[in-house]
């Protein structure tokens, strides 16, 4: 079979694999989701009670609701916050059951490897591009092989939560199944599903993105709710903050200047939880050893004072997730050595380098790898990266879905609008930039008029200025507000 006319296998089914299922029909494209969920968006599911800080309007793609609409499909107001659940019901699901997105939807079907048809990583060859890709998949028939002209990674990174070890390794004792029982990552239900397993526990929460946000507010207000109330257990909920960080003014984020207003309130409500004792914090703290005994659990790790140890019923660790790479072991990939994203990505959104959340359109160019045909998209694409929003994968499948369609002019063209946000949650090289960040923009403010034209702001400028490549910030013209540090 020609590989022009096999379809382009998009892998996972959630809001970016559904968009891009939907770019590819209007291009004329024939898409395959492969879901290994047993239903679409089943990983928006393990956080349904979560109120997203983006509204409606920067959630929907739009070549989606174009379907969605010739459906009879009525938007949601765009202003409201969706919770996870309520993407899921309101948009995801209808999305999927359209007639266009069910005949092309497999779930159960997990990718457990992707290579080029008969051709090894090594091998090299005239006809390598234009070979198809060859996906190995489990699903309800077994194992079995799929071709493909072409393939869409967006697959996500729920599934492979980091832990707790400082140093990015497991914890010593992490992985022990007693210990493991106590700990769950990520963002649980705690006021819903969950609320038995916590209230009335001695509960710590070790990160300091929005999951971890999200978990100490819900713990605290669980505890608070029923302080007043001598029967609930609940009030003995007790609340601590494992924090890598020193800085908690940074953490709280940007209050009321960031343009997502649900983004800034959480900062808010989490200082006035941690100023009236309701959330008690270790600030600074690396942890390096978790044990189970009498008392409870145990996590020992290091602060700035030195030792430290905190004994505690459960855990909740959330300190980000990564990207599964082991079923892309055959195909030949240039990802950055430390975020692990698309080695041209890295520096529009590498943390250590970027004092705000501006990030730099991109699409098919950026995230093209050196096997043609073969895109990483969504949150996967970003790495460890915790600075991705929705819309953000909206735009890359846009432009993947006109590059595979042959419009490069429609694959260059940016069509991302996104707010501007005061907010940092990454830990940055020069500490002294933060004020001057917030005051003039990101990247400390604007090139110098000494500076050689093409610097883009003050730190590409003092980068270029000592011979180094720059910072890889947003170029002045065509740069649009990420709006998203931390974001998930």
């Amino acid at each position: 079979m020609e590989r022009d006319a096999l379809p382009v296998a998009v892998v996972g089914a959630g809001p970016v694999g559904l968009a891009a299922a939907c770019h590819l029909l209007e291009r004329g494209l024939e898409p395959v989701l492969l879901e290994a969920g047993e239903a679409a968006a089943a990983s928006v599911a393990q956080w349904d009670q979560v109120r997203m800080f983006s509204p409606w309007a920067y959630n929907l793609d739009k070549a989606a609701v174009r379907l969605l609409r010739r459906h009879g499909w009525q938007s949601p107001d765009p202003d409201l916050h969706p919770t996870g659940a309520e993407l899921r019901r309101l948009y995801l699901e209808p999305l999927a059951r359209t007639p266009e997105i069910a005949a092309r939807l497999r779930l159960g079907t997990r990718v457990t490897g992707i290579a080029r048809h008969r051709l090894g990583k090594v091998r090299d060859g005239d006809d390598r591009a234009a070979t198809p890709f060859a996906l190995r998949l489990q699903g309800p028939a077994g194992e079995e092989r799929l071709l493909a002209r072409a393939v869409i990674d967006a697959s996500g990174t729920w599934e492979l939560p980091s832990p707790a070890g400082a140093d990015g390794l497991p914890a010593i004792g992490e992985r022990d199944p007693a210990v493991a029982a106590r700990i769950r990552y990520g963002m649980p239900d705690v006021l819903g599903g969950e609320r038995a397993r916590y209230a009335g526990r001695r509960v710590a929460v070790l990160g300091s993105g929005h999951s971890a946000i999200g978990s100490l507010i819900e713990l605290a207000e669980l505890a608070e709710a029923a302080a007043n109330t001598a029967a609930d257990t609940a009030a003995d909920t007790t609340v601590t903050w494992l924090l890598r960080r020193s800085d908690l003014e940074r953490v709280y984020g940007g209050g009321e200047r960031d343009a997502l207003a649900a983004r800034g309130a959480l900062g808010e409500r989490l200082r006035r939880f941690v100023e009236t004792g309701r959330i008690a914090v270790v600030p600074g703290f690396l942890a390096e050893r978790i044990a189970l005994g009498d008392g409870g659990l145990t996590v020992e790790g290091e602060t700035p004072a030195g030792p430290a140890a905190v004994t505690l019923d459960e855990l909740i660790v959330a300190t980000g997730f990564r990207p599964d790479l082991g079923f892309l072991g055959e195909l030949r990939l240039e990802l950055d050595s430390g975020l692990e994203c698309p080695r041209v990505l890295a520096p529009l959104i590498d943390p250590n380098l970027h004092s705000c959340g501006t990030v730099r359109p991109h699409g098919a160019a950026e995230l093209a790898q050196p096997e043609p045909g073969f895109y990483i998209a969504g949150m996967k694409s970003y790495g460890r990266a915790p600075t991705f929003l929705l819309a953000t994968g909206h735009e890359q499948v846009r432009s993947i879905a006109a590059a595979l369609a042959g419009d490069e002019a429609a694959a260059r063209r940016v069509e991302l609008e996104l707010p501007e946000t005061g907010v940092c949650s990454s830990d940055l090289r020069v500490a002294a930039e933060t004020a001057e960040t917030t005051e003039s923009g990101c990247c400390g403010g604007p090139a110098p008029t000494e500076a050689e034209a093409e610097a883009c702001c003050a730190r590409d400028a003092a980068a270029k200025a000592e011979g180094l490549e720059g910072c890889g910030c947003p170029e002045a013209e065509p740069a649009v507000a990420g709006g998203g540090c931390g974001a998930r």
